[in-house]
C-alpha cells in the first residue's frame, strides 16, 4: 500500500507547485505555457479524487478492523503499534486532504486566469474598436 501513498503525495506536490506557479506575480511568459499544460492536465488529475475516495475507504476498514488495545489488556510493544497505525491514518487522512484541496484549487486558479485573459483580451478589442 505504500506506492499508492507514494503516488498521491506526488500528484498532490505537482498540483500545490502548479498552484504557485500559476499565482505567482511576473511571470506571464511561463504562465502562458503552464495553462495550457495545467488544463491539459485537469481531466486526467480529477482520477486523484476516486483515488482518494478508494484509500479513504482503506483507512476506515483498517480502522474497523484494527485489533483494540485497552490499558491493561496489551503489552508495551502492541500499545506502541497501535499508536503507529493510528498517526499513519491520521497522516494519510491529511494527505487525502491536502491532494483534494490542492486540486480544487487548482482547478479553481486556473479557470480564473483563463476568464482572466479573456477579459483582457476582450478589452484590448473594445479598445481597439474606439
Amino acid at each position: 500500500m505504500a506506492l499508492e501513498w507514494v503516488v498521491l503525495g506526488y500528484a498532490a506536490v505537482a498540483e500545490a507547485i502548479m498552484v504557485l506557479i500559476l499565482t505567482l506575480p511576473g511571470l506571464d511568459g511561463l504562465r502562458k505555457g503552464l495553462i495550457a499544460v495545467t488544463r491539459s492536465l485537469l481531466k486526467p488529475l480529477m482520477s486523484v479524487v476516486p483515488f482518494c475516495l478508494f484509500l479513504l475507504m482503506d483507512i476506515y476498514w483498517k480502522y474497523e478492523t484494527r485489533p483494540r488495545c485497552e490499558a491493561d489488556s496489551c503489552t508495551p510493544s502492541e500499545h506502541l503499534r497501535h499508536q503507529k497505525s493510528i498517526m499513519k491514518s491520521q497522516r494519510n487522512a491529511l494527505l487525502i486532504a491536502a491532494a483534494l484541496i490542492f486540486y480544487w484549487l487548482l482547478y479553481s486558479v486556473t479557470h480564473l486566469v483563463v476568464r482572466v485573459e479573456q477579459l483582457t483580451q476582450r478589452l484590448e478589442k473594445l479598445k481597439n474598436r474606439d
